[in-house]
């Protein structure tokens, strides 16, 4: 296992250290595949993972998956909500007992609480149970062909053909449809850079090794600058009043700052000051639930840019921490749908770039909305209501 995960190491070095990768897309897929091909054989992919590419084909449901998540207009509340089911508190719980060994071992060697890992393993794929079905390589081939967002797939192309080549991965892997594999959804870089043989068997083994699983998301999330020993979230109460142009998730505050202003744990009583820095955080307005989010929050969106998933899946964390469901409270009525779109359209008029008219409230609409908020005069939240859609 040494030797593999040296000659793993090597081909990856060699990959990274390569010179940027051509972005080029679309065109004639046999053109486009024949150069991927020598892109990977200069990589020093072999013949079996040079044989795999060969194989690939476009896969049209990916391209259908890719631009229909509509998952992601929901608010917070309602994907959180349908997220976090009963299910994966209470198998989130019991795999926490069961494998409480393991979690300990990878605390203790990344510094990644267990509920933190457990989190993720239940909404990837509910522990294993759903894993995807997609081609794999056909479905990064697809993403990397199509010009809507290459460079975020074709890197990923000559690390899979890597795994396949070293017979880590079979060529017909299958996982999610944008290209992951294994029971908490790995890219192939980061089953490269990160796998971990946590049972000790000689393989790294991300579909079928619980401990596996467990150890390398672990990895994966300390390599992203996780730090031990910190929170990630915590639900708190902000007061009706207080300066929300210095709310936002950016935005780090000191603690002492927040309770001067009257932010004040769930419970009502003053924050703990752990002399850290917190950002408040306010997914569905000033009136709506409220959090903050410390340094560890920041690497959620680095896992997925879905700022409903982030908060999701650091909320379940702390659910399967033993913190006890977020206070729903008043939201303002919020913009879904073709309203949605109207408001984006109007903020992209104005010269803002709102990351497409998508009916998704996204961190550059949430940023737009909030410049618009402040030369309007109204609480700066990121918030998008029926009101600020009158003014504007």
């Amino acid at each position: 296992m040494v030797a593999r995960s040296k000659a793993l190491a090597a081909a990856l070095a060699l990959f990274v250290a390569s010179p940027a990768l051509a972005q080029e897309c679309g065109g004639d897929f046999t053109d486009w595949k024949s150069a991927m091909h020598a892109e990977a054989a200069a990589a020093g992919v072999g013949a079996k993972g040079l044989a795999a590419l060969d194989q690939a084909e476009i896969d049209p449901k990916v391209l259908q998956r890719d631009r229909a998540q509509g998952v992601f207009s929901q608010t917070f509340a309602e994907f959180s909500g349908r997220m976090i089911s009963d299910y994966r508190l209470k198998h989130g719980v019991a795999n926490l007992k069961k494998y409480a060994d393991v979690f300990a071992r990878a605390e203790q060697e990344y510094g990644v609480p267990g509920p933190v890992i457990a989190a993720f393993w239940a909404l990837e794929t509910d522990f294993g149970a759903v894993q995807g079905d997609f081609h794999t390589l056909s479905a990064l081939v697809t993403l990397s062909h199509d010009c809507r967002r290459p460079d975020l797939f074709r890197r990923q192309i000559v690390p899979l053909l890597t795994l396949i080549d070293r017979g880590v991965l079979p060529e017909n892997v299958t996982g999610a449809w944008a290209g992951e594999v294994g029971q908490t959804q790995i890219l192939p870089i980061d089953y490269l850079n990160n796998g971990v043989d946590g049972d000790g068997d000689g393989i790294v083994d991300l579909r079928n090794s619980v401990p596996d699983v467990i150890m390398t998301t672990a990895r994966k999330i300390h390599s992203r600058g996780w730090k031990t020993g910190e929170p990630w979230l915590q639900e708190v109460r902000v007061p009706d009043q207080m300066p929300w142009e210095e709310t936002g998730r950016t935005n780090k505050l000191s603690i002492s700052q927040l309770n001067a202003w009257g932010v004040t744990d769930r419970d009502g009583k003053p924050l703990r000051d752990n002399g850290l820095k917190a950002a408040v955080i306010l997914p569905m307005g000033h009136k709506g639930p409220a959090f903050i989010g410390y340094d560890n929050y920041d690497f959620y969106l680095q896992w997925n840019q879905s700022i409903v998933y982030t908060l999701t899946a650091a909320h379940l964390a702390a659910r399967l921490a033993g913190e006890p469901p977020f206070e729903g409270r008043s939201p303002q009525e919020g913009l879904v749908g073709d309203a949605m779109k109207q408001l984006q359209q109007k903020l992209h008029d104005k010269g803002y770039d709102v990351g497409g008219i998508d009916g998704v409230l996204g961190t550059n609409t949430r940023e737009a909305i909030r410049q618009e908020q402040i030369r309007l005069g109204l609480p700066v939240d990121g918030w998008p209501t029926p009101e600020l859609l009158a003014k504007l």
